[in-house]
């Protein structure tokens, strides 16, 4: 219950942008000491500012948020997704994870299965699945500058094209109607494509919000994918047919 306290705070705080400690405990039916004492522990993570008012999103002066920032957000969908993503894996699966906060979601579930190998660029998710005794390859490369939590450059793409993989986790910023999928971070662009390249089936995490949403580096069409996760049915959003398949998990 209490990480589920946390949880909705900070959601509040997201949808607000700045609130008052008697705002959130009103809105939550909470007491006031158990928001602050959960504000303390948002701040700690660096995902609020506390301020003399109230509180405010700790993602005002950065363009691209922490990737801590990132986890928590639309966290419940993420986790839906990721349930809905494990189906498609089976015992024995060599699997490619990118080093987003969607794929980070299925690493968590990874220890239920037996003799699993991963392969992902992501430094938290590294962390992750060492924690979970999850047999896991790190593709080497530079930490890129503008997305701490990942490893990018040409070692990185390089390293899943050494291997070829039973399926693929990859997410993106944003999906236009017209099936292009698109990135904010520039440098995570090859390594993307390396790892659709070569696997055997590729799998787009895809929550509701990245549906028309803004991204300048294209990685792919959404017809190079076998299927995309999303917690919202978008079937009919792309102005043609497409080929993957459209898992919704709502």
């Amino acid at each position: 219950m209490s990480k589920k306290q946390e949880q909705l705070i900070f959601e509040f705080i997201q949808e607000k942008q700045f609130a008052k400690v008697e705002n959130i405990a009103s809105a939550l039916n909470v007491s006031t000491s158990t928001v602050r004492r959960k504000l303390s522990a948002l701040q700690e993570k660096g995902l609020v500012i506390r301020t003399h008012g109230g509180v405010q999103l700790n993602d005002t002066n950065n363009y691209f948020p922490s990737f801590t920032f990132r986890s928590h957000k639309n966290s419940l969908e993420k986790k839906k997704m990721a349930l809905a993503a494990i189906k498609l894996i089976k015992n024995g699966d060599l699997i490619f994870l990118d080093g987003s906060t969607s794929a980070f979601y299925i690493a968590e579930y990874l220890k239920e299965f037996n003799d699993i190998r991963v392969v992902t660029n992501g430094i938290d998710t590294l962390s992750l699945l060492s924690k979970n005794n999850v047999t896991a390859y790190s593709t080497g490369g530079k930490i890129s500058p503008t997305n701490r939590s990942v490893l990018v450059g040409e070692q990185t793409a390089n390293a899943f094209n050494n291997y070829r993989a039973d399926i693929a986790f990859l997410s993106t910023s944003s999906i236009t109607k017209d099936g292009g999928v698109f990135d904010c971070f520039e440098e995570e662009v090859s390594s993307r494509r390396s790892l659709i390249k070569n696997a055997s089936k590729v799998v787009l995490l895809c929550d509701s919000t990245k549906f028309g949403g803004s991204g300048q580096y294209k990685i792919c069409d959404v017809d190079d994918v076998d299927f995309i996760i999303s917690d919202s049915d978008k079937k009919d959003y792309f102005d043609s047919e497409i080929s993957a398949e459209f898992i919704c998990e709502k």
